[in-house]
């Protein structure tokens, strides 16, 4: 058996054990389920024990895992909610951000490639964030609202940017071209709103527990038209894939209650049970460690990209800070905020194919991005969460109050 057939069956064992090991050291600290599949990635990768090699399937599985990712997360924001101050905030921030961003980018890679890394530099990882937050029970929490509207305009105006200035076509056709997918997406969330859906929520309640499963079959339809729109226009595919989520939001709002938790369980089952721990375990398989340590500017440009990440997204985060944020919050927030990977994965390997950055300022970036999912989302969650929040419960009722 051959490395590529070997990844068939060593992805989904590594996939297994990534849980098994947050949940083994769970009693300690909570670290996020993707810092062991990212680790057991590059370990069982090309760049360490040769095991798990790229393939053609595993590229698309991992296709298929980010582009439900970003479904995901497109599902669940209530735009209602982060619409008008906080998401003219939160733009406001990720537009500095990006001007930012464009000054670091012109010192390392003047021309095209300082858009890539701008636009990697700017980018927050929503999809990666919303798990965390949701284990946390910080998601209906001023503090989980913000970071959510940060992390809302940190992975969708990234697409926009790329779709605008990274594209094969010239500025004003990608525009013009852009702003029809805009149409065409906000014609069907129009509709997604106004039609009724009765019907289609007594099929999806008539089929949660048999073998049509009829709901399950529709998303992943949905995201396959909007993904395949986004395709067709020479758009990323994330941006379909991110609307989906929302058109799906807007069909589910009037569902009961009972069978819109049933299908966002089975959801979640696909997503996170499936296609999207292969996304973060093929990243570290493909990502490329020998460009990186093999670098002398791209060893000294990764801490440098860190450092940027964490100025540029965890200063301007502060503008969206809930009224009487404490101290401890502005730095998670800040730190939750520079939380980057999906978005800095797809601009760099745009920025690999059409020559704007080498092999190295891209693994570093990719690095800087890993890195920030490694440690930000965990430091931020010791500092902005209690005992009850970071240690197994069962632990923390046996422990004195007083040792708390």
């Amino acid at each position: 058996m051959n490395a590529g057939d070997l990844g068939l069956v060593l992805i989904p064992l590594l996939a297994v054990a990534a849980p098994l090991l947050a949940r083994g050291i769970r009693p300690v600290v909570r670290v996020p389920i993707i810092v062991f599949e990212l680790v057991l990635g590059i370990l069982a990768g090309p760049a360490v024990l040769g095991w798990v090699e790229p393939t053609g399937i595993l590229e698309k599985l991992s296709d298929f895992g980010l582009a439900l990712l970003f479904f995901v997360a497109g599902s669940e924001i209530d735009f209602r909610a982060v619409a008008g101050r906080p998401l003219a905030r939160a733009s406001i921030g990720w537009v500095i951000s990006v001007v930012l961003g464009l000054v670091i980018g012109f010192a390392l890679a003047p021309g095209e490639g300082m858009v890539v890394i701008a636009i990697a530099l700017s980018s927050t990882a929503l999809g990666t964030l919303m798990p965390i937050l949701r284990d946390a029970k910080e998601t209906d929490t001023p503090f989980g609202r913000a970071v959510t509207v940060i992390g809302a305009t940190g992975e969708f105006l990234p697409l926009i940017a790329i779709s605008l200035f990274l594209s094969t076509r010239t500025t004003p056709l990608a525009t013009a071209v852009l702003l029809a997918f805009v149409v065409l997406a906000g014609l069907a969330l129009f509709m997604a709103h106004r039609v009724p859906h009765g019907r289609l929520h007594d099929f999806v309640r008539a089929t949660l527990h048999t073998s049509d499963q009829f709901g399950v079959r529709f998303v992943l339809l949905l995201v396959a038209a909007l993904v395949g729109l986004s395709v067709m226009l020479d758009l990323d595919m994330l941006l379909g894939a991110f609307v989906a989520g929302a058109i799906w939001r807007i069909i589910m709002a009037r569902a009961p209650k009972k069978d819109a938790e049933a299908m966002e369980t089975k959801i979640e089952a696909i997503a996170f049970g499936f296609l999207v721990p292969i996304f973060f375990l093929y990243t570290g398989v493909n990502f490329d460690l020998e460009a990186l340590v093999t670098s002398s500017s791209a060893m000294l440009m990764l801490p440098l990209f860190l450092g940027a990440l964490l100025v540029l997204r965890g200063s301007t985060a502060q503008l969206s800070a809930p009224p009487g944020a404490t101290a401890k919050d502005r730095t998670a927030l800040g730190l939750l905020a520079a939380t980057g990977l999906p978005i800095i994965v797809a601009v760099t390997a745009i920025g690999v194919d059409h020559d704007m950055i080498d092999t190295g300022t891209a693994a570093a970036l990719v690095g800087a991005g890993m890195l920030s999912v490694l440690l930000f989302p965990l430091i931020g969650m010791l500092v902005r969460g209690d005992a009850a929040r970071l240690v197994d419960p069962k632990l923390v009722r046996d422990i004195p109050q007083g040792e708390l």
